[in-house]
């Protein structure tokens, strides 16, 4: 890490050469919520060119933080792995999320919605074990993005990794579920509800009852949802 520099003798100032670079702190998110190959990291920053990806991966290794193992399952493809110095960056990461949620204006947070994101992010925290024992297929549909990011195919089977993409992957949808992704972002991050958005004409949902009526439930929503906006004093 050379981008950062202090030049303190202070645990404080040395982890922020390392945290404070930028990128970092996203990309060690992405990992604490599962991911472990480069495509998967890249779907959750979209915004990140892969030669910044590899290259802050690489600062990860040096620094200790992350180490790169060969796939147990996929031959000839690297992983990357929390280290018990990284493993130890969780709470960190967390405090940094929940002190956001209750601190920053829920009207900045949805100003900065990005539905690739949003989407890889949900569907890491799908609780799958609130939906039937069966191949389920929900497609979520935001009509005000642009073409190509309108319909999203989530798609959870037993013994199957969570899936979530823009084609459709062939299978019967059990679930249509119509909205705007800024509702939807609302509802994920605990600002509202699915009967509410429903209730307002903000979010159609068709199809499966029993997947409609537990809908806030299976959705999982992000893991500082609980945590309430606080007023600044």
């Amino acid at each position: 890490m050379t981008e950062i520099n202090y030049g303190q003798f202070c645990p404080i100032a040395m982890a922020s050469e390392i945290l404070g670079t930028r990128w970092i702190v996203m990309v060690l998110r992405e990992m604490i919520a599962g991911s472990t190959r480069f495509n998967d990291l890249r779907r959750g920053v979209p915004r990140m060119s892969p030669a910044l990806l590899s290259k802050r991966l690489k600062e990860l290794e040096d620094a200790g933080v992350v180490q790169r193992i060969a796939s147990e399952t996929a031959p000839g493809v690297s992983e990357y792995h929390l280290t018990r110095s990284g493993r130890d960056l969780k709470p960190v990461i967390l405090a940094m999320g929940i002190w956001g949620q209750r601190w920053i204006a829920a009207s900045e947070a949805l100003e900065k919605l990005d539905v690739s994101y949003f989407m890889w992010g949900m569907r890491q925290f799908v609780n799958a074990g609130a939906l039937p024992k069966r191949r389920c297929t929900v497609l979520f549909q935001y009509p005000e993005q642009a073409e190509g990011l309108r319909k999203w195919w989530l798609v959870v089977a037993p013994g199957a990794e969570t899936d979530v993409c823009t084609v459709d992957p062939g299978f019967d949808v059990d679930l249509y579920v119509t909205t705007d992704l800024r509702s939807m972002t609302a509802i994920w991050i605990g600002l509202t509800t699915v009967r509410e958005a429903i209730k307002a004409k903000k979010m159609d949902v068709t199809g499966d009852r029993q997947l409609a009526a537990n809908m806030q439930i299976w959705l999982g929503l992000s893991p500082f949802a609980v945590e309430k906006k606080l007023a600044a004093g």
